[in-house]
C-alpha cells in the first residue's frame, strides 16, 4: 500500500503572508517600512562619511578633557572642603606620610628638595619657566601653544590663590623653607602639574608625559620632604594643576591641532628636499624604453 499523499493537506508552495491583503496590518505599513530602510541607509552612509566621522571625532575628543578636567577640580575642591571641616583632625595617610618622610632629611636629599623649591616657585617657578617656554614655542612657530601655556599657567595659579584663602587650611610645623599663606592646595604641584599636561598636549609623545608625570611626582614629595604641605595638599594641587591644564585645552583644541599638522607638514617637506639634496645622481644616464642603450 502506498504512504497517503500529504501534500494536499500541507502545501508547501504556501502564499507569502505579504503578497495579499492582511487585515492584522496597520494602513501604511509599507511606507513605514521604506522610511525605516532608508532611516538605515542614512546612518551607515554618515558613518562611512570622513566629514561626519571628523566631526564626531572632535566632538569626543573636546567633550572628554572637558569632563575630566571639570571632574578634577571639582574633586580637589570637595577634598579640600572635607579638609576644613575637619581642621581639628588629620587624616591618617598626612600623619604616617610626614613621619616618614621627614626620616628620610639630610645630605644630598635637602639639595634635591631647595633646588625643587626653586624651580617650583618664587621668581623662577612664576615668571622664568613659563616666559622661557613661551619664548621656545614661538621659535618653534607654535604661538597658540605659547598662549594656551601661558593662560593655563595663569589660570592654574588663580585658582589655586582662590582655594588657599577659601579653605585656609594650616601648614605643619616643621617647615625647612618660608611659606605663605594656606596649605592646601599646593602651589608648586600645580604649577608642575600644568606644565606637565600642557607641555604634553604640545608635544603628544609618550616620553614628554612621562617625564612631565615623573616631574609632577618629583615635586609633590619635595613639598612634603620640606614640611610645607601635608599629602593630601599635593594630591589637590596635583589635581588642580591637570584639571586646568584640559579645561584650557578646550578652548585651544582646534587651533593647536592645527598648529601641529602645519609643523608636521613643514618637517616633512624639510626632511623631503634634504633628502633630495643629498641624492647623488648615476654617472652614466641609465637606458630607458626610448633611448636604447650604447
Amino acid at each position: 500500500m502506498s504512504a497517503p499523499d500529504r501534500t494536499a493537506e500541507h502545501p508547501t508552495d504556501s502564499p507569502d503572508p505579504g503578497d495579499g491583503p492582511n487585515p492584522h496590518r496597520r494602513p501604511g505599513w509599507r511606507a513605514q517600512g521604506a522610511a525605516v530602510t532608508e532611516g538605515r541607509a542614512a546612518a551607515r552612509a554618515d558613518e562611512l562619511n570622513p566629514r561626519a566621522r571628523e566631526a564626531r571625532t572632535e566632538y569626543v575628543g573636546r567633550f572628554a578633557p572637558l569632563a575630566v578636567g571639570i571632574a578634577s577640580v571639582v574633586i580637589a575642591a570637595l577634598l579640600g572642603l572635607i579638609l576644613a571641616l575637619r581642621a581639628d583632625s588629620l587624616f591618617e595617610i598626612d600623619e604616617e606620610w610626614a613621619e616618614d618622610i621627614f626620616a628620610l632629611r639630610g645630605g644630598i636629599a635637602n639639595i634635591f628638595a631647595f633646588g625643587m623649591d626653586a624651580l617650583g616657585g618664587g621668581i623662577v617657578g612664576v615668571f622664568v619657566v613659563p616666559i622661557v617656554t613661551a619664548v621656545i614655542l614661538l621659535i618653534a612657530r607654535r604661538p597658540w601653544g605659547a598662549l594656551f601655556f601661558i593662560v593655563a599657567s595663569v589660570a592654574s595659579a588663580g585658582v589655586v590663590q582662590l582655594l588657599k584663602n577659601l579653605f585656609g587650611r594650616a601648614r605643619p610645623e616643621d617647615m625647612l623653607v618660608a611659606s605663605d599663606f594656606g596649605s592646601f592646595p599646593s602651589g608648586h604641584v600645580a604649577n608642575a602639574a600644568t606644565i606637565a599636561v600642557a607641555i604634553g598636549i604640545i608635544v603628544p609623545k609618550l616620553w614628554v608625559w612621562i617625564v612631565g608625570a615623573l616631574y609632577t611626582i618629583l615635586m609633590a614629595v619635595s613639598r612634603t620632604y620640606l614640611g610645607v604641605h601635608w599629602f593630601t595638599d599635593t594630591v589637590g594641587g596635583a589635581l588642580i594643576g591637570a584639571g586646568v591644564a584640559l579645561l584650557v585645552w578646550t578652548l585651544f583644541a582646534r587651533r593647536l591641532e592645527r598648529e601641529r599638522l602645519d609643523r608636521a607638514a613643514r618637517i616633512a617637506e624639510r626632511n623631503r628636499l634634504r633628502a633630495e639634496a643629498h641624492v647623488t645622481p648615476p654617472a652614466r644616464p641609465r637606458a630607458t624604453a626610448s633611448t636604447p642603450a650604447s
